[in-house]
């Protein structure tokens, strides 16, 4: 059973204005759901369904059982739209899954091996905290583990160096771009403080 469902209600009312009275007077959040065989649907949910279903950073890369008006589909989170100053979901696209037919989704990144450069006096910068990734939908990673354990400084990790699980491609290396993941460089020490060191 999927362990992430959210329930959503057809809306017929559209546009910019009719939004924000859904936000303001109803605390819904307009939503629109495509792919697949079918028509785009606009629909609306309760804003505190979608704030505790984000809670969770696992729905971000999981399929979501999304129950509208009791007919069940399964979808990923396409992009989010938020509030500037506040944070909350004003709106929201969903992708359909559809079995057997690749899906594209952005997947976070796990660093794990931290310590093992750090201990020999680097440090680390993420680059990218999410990855583009391409596969079935059964193939859907949680997330991508990048281990650091064995970075020197100096070194970059690019996304060639990652093992993609089976079934998995990254999208920007599918088209030929091997973006940098991290970096481990030497701690940046101000020369005042070298010099005051020396003295």
């Amino acid at each position: 059973m999927n362990d992430f469902t959210l329930n959503a209600e057809l809306r017929s009312d559209l546009g910019k204005g009719a939004s924000r009275r859904l936000r303001r007077l109803a605390s819904l959040v307009p939503a629109v759901v495509y792919g697949g065989e079918k028509a785009p649907e606009s629909i609306s949910m309760l804003a505190k369904e979608i704030a505790k279903l984000l809670e969770n950073d696992a729905a971000y890369s999981h399929i979501i059982e999304l129950n509208v008006g009791g007919s069940k589909q399964n979808v990923i989170i396409k992009a989010l739209q938020r509030h500037p100053a506040k944070g909350h979901v004003l709106h929201a696209d969903f992708v359909r899954v559809v079995a057997g037919q690749k899906l594209t989704a952005i997947v976070p990144v796990h660093f794990v091996g931290e310590a093992a450069p750090i201990k020999k006096g680097g440090e680390i910068s993420h680059v990218t905290a999410e990855i583009e990734v391409s596969c079935l939908p059964k193939d859907l990673p949680e997330f991508i583990e990048v281990d650091l354990s064995a970075a020197e400084i100096g070194d970059i990790i690019h996304l060639s160096d990652l093992k993609a699980p089976k079934g998995v491609e990254f999208v920007a290396l599918a088209h030929g771009d091997d973006k940098a993941v991290a970096n481990v460089h030497a701690p940046r020490v101000a020369p005042e403080a070298e010099e005051g060191a020396a003295e």
